[in-house]
């Protein structure tokens, strides 16, 4: 995959913290390629399911069907039993389908009947949506979006990295991507990267940076006006887990302030709730984040 070390990097994290993750980006950003390969290093099973307008739950989670040679019902599992979904366009899909989706992230398990099916671990969710087209979807409710762990807003390739994926596109010559990475050694990374040491302070950091979203004029950030609602103690949870994959990546045993900030906008930007004078004044939850990360003070 060209061009898109940012995402690779987050998807990865995703899958070793089992952290859900919300893409938004244009189509043709090759987020399922991306996806489709990392499943394969990973040699976890992968499965898209393109959401539209009049898919339904059983759709999804399975349903059971009657079989009338033993006059009973069996269950036929559905795409959502895999390790690395890929939900496409998940806002296309009504509430009801997204609902469904969203208690098999919360809850590692699907109801299928009278029947409770866990899911098989590691189990992450990679949910995308398009920006631009807001005709005929079904936005996200605010405490659907705060289970994801992270929001990454994918862009364009570069000018160089462009051309590369033309001329790849051109010869056909898509490099295969053999399994390299077995289920025990993914357990020996996370049991790694939950010994990664996190300093009281920068703990202290990471609650000092949730807490500014939420009462910014106790802070004299001069941000009350824009922070309709702040994050949730999800976001300092989730924050405190990333920071230590991030370093884990860089290949240090310990995180740094600069880890938390490097991290704080992917995990941030769908929990804070901007106002309608931020909206007015062109404002993104990215340059609201910008401005408390400048102003507060780092250990």
């Amino acid at each position: 995959v060209v061009g898109q070390r940012y995402m690779v990097e987050r998807l990865l994290m995703g899958i070793l913290l089992e952290g859900h993750i919300l893409v938004e980006g244009v189509p043709g950003l090759a987020k399922t390629t991306t996806v489709r390969a990392l499943a394969k290093v990973l040699d976890v099973k992968f499965q898209r399911i393109q959401f539209t307008p009049d898919l339904l739950p059983a759709d999804l989670i399975g349903t059971q069907i009657f079989n009338p040679k033993t006059q009973e019902f069996t269950v036929k599992q559905g795409p959502i039993f895999a390790n690395v979904i890929l939900a496409d366009e998940i806002n296309r899909a009504p509430a009801k389908v997204q609902s469904a989706l969203l208690e098999a992230m919360q809850e590692k398990q699907v109801t299928i009947g009278n029947s409770t099916f866990p899911l098989e671990p590691p189990f992450v969710v990679l949910a995308t949506q398009n920006p631009i087209e807001q005709e005929g979807t079904y936005p996200l409710p605010e405490a659907q979006v705060d289970r994801f762990m992270l929001k990454l807003n994918v862009s364009y390739p570069s000018k160089e990295e462009e051309i590369a994926i033309m001329d790849r596109a051109r010869s056909g010559h898509w490099e295969e991507v053999a399994a390299k990475v077995s289920h025990k050694e993914l357990g020996e990374m996370r049991r790694l990267i939950a010994q990664i040491y996190l300093d009281p302070k920068i703990k202290d950091y990471i609650v000092r940076i949730v807490m500014a979203t939420r009462h910014p004029a106790e802070l004299k950030l001069g941000l009350e006006s824009y922070i309709q609602f702040g994050a949730s103690p999800r976001a300092s949870i989730y924050l405190a887990e990333v920071a230590r994959c991030y370093a884990f990546l860089q290949g240090r045993a310990f995180v740094t302030p600069q880890d938390v900030k490097t991290m704080a906008h992917d995990v941030l930007r769908h929990r804070i709730l901007l106002t309608y004078m931020a909206e007015a004044e062109g404002l993104s939850s990215d340059e609201v984040l910008k401005k408390i990360l400048d102003q507060l003070e780092v250990p």
